[in-house]
């Protein structure tokens, strides 16, 4: 996605030195784009712990980085091992990154030590890569009810979300706003209603961000004032992110969905 026109990911390698792992600090948004160089296993393990990145998709793609610059220090299976294990203690919780972890270990496991940093990038890659086409894939899904939702009433639709679901969420499009990005670049008249999450306040200073340097127009309100606005009308749809979500299809998500 876009920053004053400039398309970012959360994260890639660095073109010029073709290894080392770029990420934006979370931490610094939005009164700063900081961008980070981290260059060994500690400064991942240390940007996800303390939030410079975060959202389930991106960290699982940190942490697949993290392990590639882990093996160019040291490829050995037991070195290996041990920075994984300290990778997956750093957010018990988050299934992206046990996930990323587990696909990592069974590629490398399985590859000779000298060929490990090599295909430790290539799978790093691929787990970022499809990470966007399945943020692509639920922007086309998703932009079809803003698209339905315009055409219904007539006029500008208005899309009231929580917490950050965006692209800084995940590797580039998001997951709840791949619709309203989707929906924003076929030309549909949109708003956000972007409610500000407490206590954090992801959608203050990071959902209202992103979508101000894209050129989505929003607008941030109190949490408490979602339930105002659908009384008044003021909301066509809610698109926000989920945790978990059952067979059943109940989910569960942050405090304030």
């Amino acid at each position: 996605m876009n920053i004053d026109g400039t398309p970012y990911r959360s994260i890639w390698v660095d073109q010029q030195d073709g290894w080392s792992v770029r990420i934006i600090d979370q931490t610094k948004l939005p009164w700063s784009v900081d961008i980070r160089c981290l260059t060994e296993v500690a400064e991942v393990a240390h940007a996800i712990r303390s939030m410079q990145v975060r959202g389930a998709p991106l960290i699982g793609a940190s942490a697949a980085y993290g392990i590639c610059l882990a093996l160019r220090a040291d490829p050995s299976t037991e070195a290996m091992e041990r920075d994984c294990a300290t990778l997956a203690a750093t957010r018990p919780t988050a299934v992206n990154l046990h996930w990323a972890i587990e696909r990592m270990l069974t590629r490398l496991r399985n590859t000779r030590v000298d060929d490990r940093v090599h295909a430790a990038y290539a799978e790093a890659q691929d787990i970022a890569d499809e990470d966007v086409a399945m943020c692509q894939s639920i922007g086309r899904h998703g932009a079809e009810l803003i698209e339905d939702a315009a055409a219904r009433t007539g006029r500008r639709v208005n899309v009231l979300t929580h917490c950050n679901a965006g692209w800084l969420a995940t590797v580039d499009w998001g997951t709840a706003l791949a619709p309203i990005y989707t929906a924003f670049e076929r030309g549909i008249d949109l708003h956000v209603w972007v409610d500000e999450t407490r206590p954090r306040n992801q959608g203050a200073a990071l959902t209202a961000w992103e979508l101000g340097r894209h050129g989505v127009a929003h607008t941030l309100i109190s949490d408490n004032a979602g339930g105002h606005l659908m009384q008044h009308g003021e909301v066509d749809l809610v698109i926000v992110g989920a945790d978990r979500v059952t067979r059943t299809g109940d989910a569960a998500n942050k405090i304030g969905t």
